[in-house]
C-alpha cells in the first residue's frame, strides 16, 4: 500500500488526446530516438538491483550529492536497466501495502505469466494495432509489471499505451480505469479518483475503476467514503480484489474481526496461485500487526507454497521471524529480497536488524541500506514519475536529514490527510524538536482505531516529550502490548522509555 517539490511531482496520466494512429513504435523493437522498445529484452531483476545499488555509489555518500550528480547517477542507472521501484499504493512501507494492493483482476492475461502475457499482447497488436481494448490491458500490465518488478519505466510505457486507446475509442472505461491505476500506483491519488469516476460513468461494474476508487479514497484519508465505495463495489463486483480492499477499509477502523473473515472468505475462494498467495499475505499482514506471529507465519507460508517468490509474502516472512525472535533466519530472508528488489521497506528493516545486532561492521552495513533508499526515492521520482515523499519522511526521520524528512512529510500532508501522512508528519516534527505542534498529528493519526503500533510508539514519544507521563505511558505499553516485535529499534526504545517513566513515578 508503496509513489512528489518540482521535480518529484507525478506526471498526470490525463491528456486523453487522441494520438496518432499511426503504428505505436513502442512495440516496434526500436524507438524513433534510439530508445529501447517495450518489446526489447527485459532487463534481469539483478540488473535493476544493481542500478539502485551503483547509483547509491557508495551508500552514505549519496546523502551529499545534489540535484546534477542525481541526473547523472540516474543516466547511469537507466542505460544499465530498469530501475527499482515499488509498492504502490501507500500504506505504510513494504509489505504493509499488501492489504490494499492492486493485482490484476481474475481473467486479466488469462491469470498467465505476466511477462509472457505482455510478449503475447505485444504480438497480437503488431498485427492488430488498433485494438483498442488490448491497449487498455496493455497499460494496465504495464502498471502490473512496473509494481511487481520495481520497474518505474513500465508507467510512462502504461501511460502511452492507455492514450493510444483512448485515441481508438474515446472514453472507453478500460483505458479510463487503467488510467486511474496509474495515477494510483505513481501516488497521483486525486487524478486516481477522477480517472475512476470518469471509468464509472462509462461503466458502473468496471471493477479496476471500482477497487482503485476505494484505494484512492483511502490514501486521501476520506474513509467514510471509502467504506461507501467498498459497499457499492462489494454489491456491484463481488470478488477477491473487492473483498481485500472491504477488508482494509475495515481494518483502518479498528474492525480486525471484520476484516480477518473477510479476507478468509477470499482466501477459501482463491484458486489461482497469484490469488492464493496475494491473499494470504494480506492475512500475514494481518495478523503481524496484531503480534500473531506463528500465525502470520503459517499464513505466509501458505503464500510461498502458491509462489514461493512472492516479494511480500519473503518481506513478511521475515519480519515475523524477527518478531519471534528468529533474527538469523529474518537477516538471510531480507537480504535476500533486498538483493534483487532494494525497495525502501525492506532496506529500513534490514538496516534496523543490522543496528539491533551490534556486530562489528553492522552499523556501516546498516548505513549502507539506509543510503539505498535515499537513491531508490531519488530515481523513482525521475525514471517513473512516482511521488515518494511518504517513503522519503518515513526513512530520513529515523535514518536520514530530518529537515528533508519535514519538508517531505509536509509536501505529502499538503496533498492528502490520510492516517499514515499524520503519523509521517508528527514524527518528522519530533525528530526536529516540534513536539507540541507534533501532538495534534500524532493523535489524528491514532483517531481511527487502526491498531498500529507504530503509531502508538510515536504518540507515546510525542506525549512523553510534551510532558504528558500519563498518556506517554499508556499508549507506549499499547504499542508493546499489540505487537512487540514492531520494530527492532523502536521496541527497545519504548521499553526504556517505559523504565524511565516508572522510575519517575
Amino acid at each position: 500500500m508503496p509513489p512528489r517539490t518540482t521535480d518529484s511531482t507525478p506526471e498526470r496520466p490525463d491528456d486523453d488526446r487522441a494520438p496518432s494512429t499511426d503504428p505505436e513504435p513502442e512495440i516496434t523493437g526500436e524507438r524513433e530516438d534510439g530508445a529501447r522498445s517495450d518489446s526489447a529484452p527485459e532487463p534481469g531483476v539483478d540488473q535493476r538491483a544493481a542500478a539502485v545499488r551503483r547509483a547509491a555509489d557508495g551508500g552514505r555518500r549519496w546523502r551529499a550529492l545534489h540535484l546534477a550528480g542525481c541526473a547523472v547517477l540516474l543516466a547511469v542507472a537507466v542505460t544499465g536497466g530498469a530501475i527499482a521501484v515499488g509498492g504502490v499504493q501507500d500504506r505504510g512501507a513494504g509489505v504493509d501495502a499488501v492489504s490494499a494492493a492492486g493485482a490484476l483482476s481474475p481473467g486479466d492475461l488469462a491469470r498467465g505469466d505476466l511477462d509472457a502475457g505482455i510478449a503475447s499482447l505485444q504480438k497480437h497488436l503488431r498485427a492488430q494495432p488498433k485494438d483498442y481494448g488490448s491497449w487498455a490491458t496493455l497499460g494496465v500490465a504495464y502498471v502490473e509489471q512496473a509494481r511487481t518488478k520495481g520497474d518505474p519505466s513500465r508507467y510512462p510505457q502504461a501511460q502511452r499505451a492507455l492514450k493510444r486507446s483512448l485515441g481508438l475509442e474515446p472514453g472507453n472505461d478500460q483505458a479510463l480505469a487503467g488510467q486511474a491505476a496509474l495515477a494510483a500506483a505513481r501516488h497521483d491519488f486525486p487524478g486516481a479518483l477522477t480517472h475512476a469516476d470518469r471509468a464509472l460513468k462509462q461503466n458502473p461494474y468496471n471493477e479496476r475503476a471500482l477497487c482503485t476508487r476505494i484505494d484512492a479514497l483511502v490514501e486521501l484519508g476520506r474513509y467514510d467514503d471509502a467504506a461507501k465505495a467498498a459497499d457499492i463495489a462489494d454489491d456491484r463486483r463481488p470478488g477477491i480484489p473487492v473483498f481485500t480492499r472491504y477488508a482494509y477499509v475495515h481494518e483502518l477502523r479498528g474492525d480486525v474481526r471484520t476484516a480477518r473473515e473477510v479476507l478468509e472468505r477470499a482466501l477459501s475462494s482463491a484458486h489461482a496461485p497469484a490469488d492464493v498467495a496475494y491473499v494470504a499475505t494480506a492475512l500475514g499482514q494481518l495478523a503481524w500487526n496484531q503480534g500473531e506471529y506463528k500465525r502470520a507465519l503459517g499464513h505466509y507460508a501458505r503464500a510461498l507454497a502458491a509462489d514461493d517468490a512472492y516479494l511480500p509474502a519473503l518481506e513478511g516472512r521475515a519480519r515475523a521471524q524477527a518478531a519471534s525472535g528468529d533474527r538469523k533466519a529474518a537477516v538471510r530472508g531480507l537480504e535476500q529480497v533486498v538483493a534483487r528488489f532494494p525497495l525502501p521497506g525492506p532496506l529500513v528493516a534490514l538496516g534496523e536488524l543490522y543496528e539491533d545486532r551490534g556486530a562489528d561492521g553492522d552499523r556501516a552495513k546498516a548505513g549502507d541500506q539506509y543510503a539505498l533508499v535515499d537513491a531508490w526515492t531519488a530515481l523513482a521520482r525521475a525514471g517513473g514519475g512516482a511521488n515518494t515523499d511518504l517513503e522519503t519522511a518515513l526513512a530520513a526521520a529515523d535514518h536520514g536529514d530530518k529537515k528533508e524528512a519535514l519538508r517531505a512529510a509536509r509536501a505529502e500532508w499538503d496533498r492528502r490527510h490520510s492516517v499514515h501522512t499524520a503519523d509521517a508528519l508528527a514524527w518528522a516534527l519530533h525528530v526536529n524538536g516540534r513536539d507540541e505542534e507534533a501532538l495534534p498529528y500524532a493523535r489524528r493519526a491514532t483517531a481511527t482505531g487502526y491498531r498500529n503500533a507504530v503509531f502508538l510508539y510515536h504518540r507515546g514519544v510525542i506525549e512523553r516529550a510534551t510532558g504528558d507521563e500519563r498518556g506517554a505511558r499508556s499508549h507506549l505499553k499499547a504499542a508493546l502490548d499489540l505487537n512487540p516485535g514492531f520494530s527492532p529499534l523502536g521496541a527497545r526504545e519504548v521499553r526504556t522509555a517505559l523504565k524511565d517513566l516508572e522510575g519517575n513515578r
